[in-house]
Order: C-alpha cells, then sequence, then structure tokens
C-alpha cells in the first residue's frame, strides 16, 4: 500500500515522498525500509534518529529526519488503525459445529460462529453475529447482545446479561460466585448463596483469565467502554464506570464503586465499601482503602497525592543518614544543655 493511500485512509498530511511502498507497521526499534513507525511520546524522540522505517506517523515534522512524515493528532491511535489495514484476526465462517451442544430453549441470533465443544445452557439469547471459540460455556438463562466474541475457555454464568460488541479473551469468567462465606459458632464457614447478577454494557473488553464475580444481591456492573487487563479481580457488587482502563493483577474487593475514566495502574489493591470518582489515576502497586476524590492523582499504600508520594520515595533512601544527623544533633544539643546547666556556668 503507498504511503500516499495510508494518509488518505487515515486523515493525515503528509510530509515526504508519498510513493513509497508500505508493506507493514512497527516500532520504531524494529521497523525496516518499507515499514511506518510512530512517535506518540516526546521522551522516545532521541531513538528516532536511529530507526530504519520508511515514515513515521508523529504529532510534527521531525527535524533532522530524512524520512517520509505522517502528521497527525494523535499519532498513537492512527498507528492503530493502520496496524488493521496489514492484519485483521481470522474470523471462523458462520456456522455451528458438529460437537457443540445447544439447548433446544436457546435462541441463536444470525450470523453466528459457535466452535468445536462449545456449551449453550437452557433460555439462552445471544444476539447477531456472535462469535464463541472452542470450549465456551454459556450458563442458563444469560443474555448477551450482538457481535459477541468469547475466545476459548471464556464462561458466562447463569442469568447474567451482556450487551453489544463485548469481547471476552481466553478463561475470563463472567459472573462467577462472589467471596461469600458467614462464620459458624463452631468455626466453620457457611457459604452465602451469590443471588445476583453480572451485568457487562456495551463495548467492554476482558482480556485472559479475569473475574468479574456475580453480585451476593443485586448486581455486578461493568459500565460501556470500560476495558480490563489480565489477571483481574472485580469483587461481587462492584461497579467498573464508564471508559475505565484497569490494568493487569489489580483486585477490586466487593462493593467498590468507580466513576468515569479512571486509570488504575498494575498490581493496585482496592479495599472495597468505597468510591473512587470520576478521572482519578492511581500509580501502580498501590493501596486504596478510602474514597478518592474526583480527578486526583496517587499512589503508595496507603495511597496519597502522587506529588507528594514521589518526595517521599525520594527521601526514603536517604533516612538512615537523616536519622543518623538527627541523632549527633540530638548529642550536640544534650552537650550544649548540660554546659548551661553545670555549677560553673550557674556562678557565673
Amino acid at each position: 500500500m503507498k504511503l500516499s493511500e495510508i494518509a488518505q485512509r487515515l486523515g493525515c498530511q503528509l510530509d515526504g515522498n508519498g510513493e513509497i511502498e508500505i508493506t507493514g507497521v512497527a516500532g520504531m526499534e524494529h521497523a525496516g525500509p518499507t515499514e511506518l513507525t510512530f512517535l506518540a511520546n516526546p521522551k522516545y524522540a532521541p531513538k528516532v534518529k536511529h530507526t530504519r522505517a520508511g515514515a513515521i506517523l508523529a504529532s510534527q515534522v521531525i527535524e533532522g529526519l530524512e524520512i517520509a512524515t505522517l502528521l497527525s493528532a494523535n499519532p498513537y491511535l492512527d498507528f492503530a488503525r493502520a496496524l488493521e489495514f496489514f492484519y485483521q484476526p481470522p474470523r471462523p465462517r458462520p456456522g455451528i459445529h458438529p460437537t457443540a451442544v445447544i439447548a433446544e430453549s436457546a435462541q441463536i441470533g444470525e450470523g453466528a460462529s459457535i466452535g468445536a465443544f462449545v456449551s449453550i445452557g437452557e433460555n439462552v439469547v445471544l444476539g447477531r453475529n456472535a462469535v464463541l471459540h472452542p470450549h465456551v460455556v454459556i450458563y442458563e438463562g444469560a443474555k448477551i447482545g450482538d457481535d459477541f466474541v468469547a475466545h476459548s475457555h471464556a464462561v458466562v454464568r447463569e442469568f447474567c446479561q451482556i450487551g453489544n460488541r463485548v469481547t471476552l479473551q481466553n478463561g475470563v469468567v463472567v459472573g462467577g460466585d462472589g467471596f461469600g462465606f458467614a462464620k459458624q459458632a463452631d468455626g466453620r464457614h457457611y457459604k452465602i448463596v451469590q443471588s445476583g447478577v453480572t451485568v457487562i454494557e456495551d463495548d467492554v473488553e476482558i482480556q485472559t483469565l479475569t473475574s468479574v464475580d456475580r453480585a451476593t444481591v443485586g448486581e455486578t456492573r461493568v459500565k460501556r467502554g470500560a476495558k480490563i487487563d489480565s489477571l483481574v479481580q472485580v469483587g461481587h457488587a462492584c461497579v467498573v464506570g464508564e471508559d475505565n482502563i484497569i490494568c493487569a493483577q489489580t483486585g477490586l474487593a466487593g462493593s467498590s464503586i468507580l466513576g468515569k475514566n479512571v486509570l488504575l495502574a498494575g498490581q493496585v489493591g482496592v479495599s472495597g465499601h468505597l468510591t473512587i470518582h470520576d478521572n482519578v489515576v492511581v500509580y501502580a502497586q498501590s493501596g486504596i482503602g478510602g474514597d478518592v476524590e474526583a480527578g486526583s492523582v496517587v499512589s503508595g499504600s496507603p495511597a496519597f497525592d502522587a506529588a507528594l508520594w514521589r518526595r517521599a520515595v525520594a527521601a526514603f533512601p536517604r533516612l538512615p543518614e537523616l536519622f543518623r544527623t538527627v541523632r549527633e544533633l540530638k548529642k550536640e544539643v544534650e552537650a550544649l544543655k548540660s554546659s548551661h546547666s553545670s555549677p560553673e556556668k550557674a556562678n557565673e
């Protein structure tokens, strides 16, 4: 594909030779003379001079760089769009594999592709153009919208609800039992029936080996456009807000409420029964133990303002030196007090 055609399809301004034939896209360190790369973060600008790419997506022409440039207001987004020109994941043909087991009462929408050893329970409703890869299991009474994609070993439990254009990657469990037990007088644990459901709204993607538990009563809800990474635990009765980004190995304890556009970096722990308000950013490995105000950027465990946290972390390695200095100053002060309280000093 010629670079000029890519520029036209992306809506980017072209600076340089549009006749270059582009065969793919790659990162700037690996791109070759027939590939397109991108620069989205200015801190990586020094690496651009060493790229062998045939062209680059950038927000402005880069001084001293001899290759053609596609000028973009959002280079990372346009790079993602350009990827689709050269690679589309294979989509199975519509049809039902003979080894799939589908209850007679299930309603399967037009254009569905149902793979080998898929199991669909009683009274399931599955929308149009669904793709269920091998070994997907949909429990009784689940209701799923159009353009649903479930990869191998994904599970949707009983009576859960899923909207349109939802993708579940391998091993995702939607609506598994919440972690609820009551302690008996003899010390044993009595399992609490998890009678609620999980609701996944439109345009959500949940990545591999993540669990979104059903509620004890009521519902657990993941709102429109949220993206949840691999190995995330969403506890019972949580609400994941619109357009949230939740990165890998994060855990939300029960009844955690997240507002819109919240970003939780990797390995964040949320203690539950609290609210993280709109537009909050939580740095990796932070521990959230209470409500977080809208627009905050926090870090640490327990988490607090990230700017103050950075200063504290910078000071942390110097603590032994600071303690030593404090001890020396304390000795000097005590010696000074002693000299002022001596009899000789008192007689003066």
